[in-house]
């Protein structure tokens, strides 16, 4: 049985924010022109010396079949989505939770200025990378 850094007090790199964007395969959209790969947050307990959060997408395939409304999803491009930080130490999960929320306020309206079709389906989740 091993001990990892973040139990042994190291560096933590903890996942704030996890999901998808998607947009119709159709369409022309270049996600680097509406979001930012960092977003400043407010100072958390533990967080290492760069304050900011990383934003990070990545093209995946659907990860189900349908959307909610029966509409298939075939026909759309899938990022998996990922908004991250790093901290010396763990903080309390209360902490991680207002840095989620945080990085959500700040991401919400950029989500919001996204070309018509684009759509995101976010949640916080607060587990080590």
């Amino acid at each position: 049985m091993s001990i990892t850094d973040s139990q042994a007090g190291g560096r933590a790199a903890i996942r704030l924010l996890q999901g998808y964007v998607w947009h119709p395969q159709s369409a022309d959209v270049d996600l680097e022109h509406y979001l930012p790969r960092e977003l400043d947050l407010p100072k958390s307990p533990g967080a290492a010396d760069e304050d900011d959060a990383h934003v990070l997408w990545d093209m995946v395939s659907p990860p189900f079949a349908f959307f909610e409304n029966g509409e298939p999803t075939a026909a759309q491009t899938f990022y998996q989505f990922t908004v991250l930080r790093v901290y010396d130490d763990r903080p309390s999960n209360e902490a991680l939770h207002g840095d989620a929320e945080a990085a959500s306020q700040a991401l919400n309206p950029l989500l919001d200025g996204t070309p018509e079709g684009v759509g995101w389906q976010l949640w916080e989740d607060l587990r080590e990378l």
